[in-house]
């Protein structure tokens, strides 16, 4: 049996937040539940699954969301950035302190990541009876009369966690302080893998499961250039744009702003897709800040941002990995000044969905039809996209063979653009939750895989 979740972003960051324990609770008891469905089998017996496969598909700990990125200028000495010199001190000692900040951050939430590796203890089923049955036992999942059920947690790269991805010393010293914190399968001395290829762990999984999975950056150009070892632009509009926006308009308006206000901007890491995020500050502002020259103001701060962004070298540099035209027409579509909206976005978005090998410029079933495994995989699965999906892609009679695509969606609160009338720039807000698991043999009756997706509102 495996288990596949993505996109939790956990992160250190105050104002935007994290995901509270309880989720992870939550999340233990159904997969308690789901290997107690996995040991009935194809002919009607139950027979306990000895081990159970649980996936970080990526962007479980959020390093470019981290407040610890300095506010300065690039030339100030103290100026590092996801696009300095991995091999400089510097880097990688932020990156440490960024690491040690996350860990700390989260401690229940990754203690209780860290109980599912207790076979004894919590991770346990009923035993069967010789007839083939569930043997009636203590439900103290603690009782030494339950079957243990060993869990073991591989950690995938993503576009939000790839420094995992580096090699060297270094680096090995960080992932052993996360191998421990949440008592991962994966060797601290390697990379952390961006794909099944890197890993004889995951592609044996692949093979026994007939799966195909990774994260599913490296079809979003924006956010995965040709080296995972390296940054992307998405790293710089996260870290220069929305990180810096939040904290200086809260450092310069947050007691001139309304509550209703403030809280709004808590909440901008939760748009997607990120360059959505102007038409959800117009649409904010316009609904909680009465003010026109503090509205005003802060719709001058995100411009002034934007302008400094398109300065950096870095992102000047992405012109050789981006379809041309790229960054002239973000500028275009950012900028309050130059009259954003909803219009201007899409049409850069359909502009670069067209340049790009993606379809829609992110992962999506017309990438998981163009992967090698495509041939004699049953299930592909990307994260990324925050947007849970099951799309059948191919299918022979008499079910002998079903193909389909899925996506792991996040564990985040979603930020939608309500769809009855775009223009008035209105989102609707939930809490969302994800997890598939694919089984092998006769595992859950010959099924192979499952898919749980549940939303929370948020209070009114």
């Amino acid at each position: 049996m495996l288990v596949i979740i993505s996109d939790l972003h956990l992160s250190d960051n105050a104002f935007s937040g994290t995901i509270p324990a309880t989720a992870f609770r939550v999340f233990r008891e159904r997969l308690r539940d789901m290997a107690y469905d996995a040991s009935w089998r194809r002919d009607g017996t139950y027979r306990p699954i000895e081990e159970l496969d649980l996936v970080l598909l990526g962007d479980i700990l959020d390093f470019i969301r981290s407040e610890l990125w300095p506010c300065v200028s690039p030339r100030d000495p103290e100026y590092v950035r996801p696009w300095s010199d991995p091999a400089s001190p510097a880097f990688q000692e932020k990156v440490r302190q960024i690491t040690d900040s996350i860990l700390e951050a989260n401690g229940p939430s990754l203690e209780v990541l860290r109980s599912l590796s207790d076979s004894r203890e919590v991770m346990t089923l009923p035993p069967a009876t010789a007839s083939g049955g569930v043997a009636k036992v203590s439900r103290d999942f603690a009782s030494r009369d339950r079957v243990p059920l060993r869990v073991r947690t591989h950690y995938v790269a993503g576009n939000h966690d790839w420094f995992l991805h580096l090699p060297g010393e270094a680096y090995n010293a960080i992932r052993e302080r996360i191998v421990s914190a949440m008592c991962l399968a994966n060797s601290p001395c390697r990379p952390f893998p961006h794909g099944p290829e890197e890993s004889p762990q995951l592609m044996s999984l692949c093979e026994q499961h007939r799966a195909w999975f990774r994260h599913g950056d490296r079809f979003d150009p924006l956010n995965c250039e040709a080296d995972r070892n390296a940054s992307s632009i998405g790293d710089a509009i996260v870290v220069d744009l929305v990180n810096r926006f939040a904290a200086t308009v809260n450092a310069e308006l947050g007691s001139r702003l309304p509550a209703a206000c403030v809280e709004g901007l808590r909440q901008i890491d939760y748009v997607r897709p990120l360059l959505l995020i102007p038409v959800w500050v117009n649409g904010l502002l316009r609904r909680t800040c009465p003010d026109e020259a503090t509205a005003a103001r802060v719709k001058a701060i995100w411009d002034e941002l934007v302008q400094d962004f398109l300065k950096l070298d870095f992102v000047r540099a992405r012109s050789a990995f981006l379809p041309p035209g790229t960054l002239k027409k973000l500028a275009l579509a950012l900028k309050f000044s130059r009259g954003v909206s909803l219009k201007r976005l899409s049409s850069f978005s359909s502009w670069l969905s067209k340049r790009t090998d993606g379809g829609d410029g992110r992962p999506s079933y017309r990438d998981a039809l163009k992967e090698e495994a495509a041939k004699w995989a049953q299930t592909i699965v990307y994260g990324h996209t925050h947007s849970q999906a099951v799309v059948p892609l191919k299918a022979r009679e008499g079910r002998s063979f079903q193909q389909h695509y899925l996506n792991t969606g996040t564990w985040r609160v979603v930020h939608e653009l309500a769809r009855a009338k775009p223009a008035d720039e209105a989102f609707t807000q939930h809490w969302v939750m994800t997890y598939l698991a694919l089984y092998k043999d006769d595992e859950r009756g010959g099924r192979p895989f499952e898919v749980w997706s549940g939303a929370l509102a948020l209070p009114r």
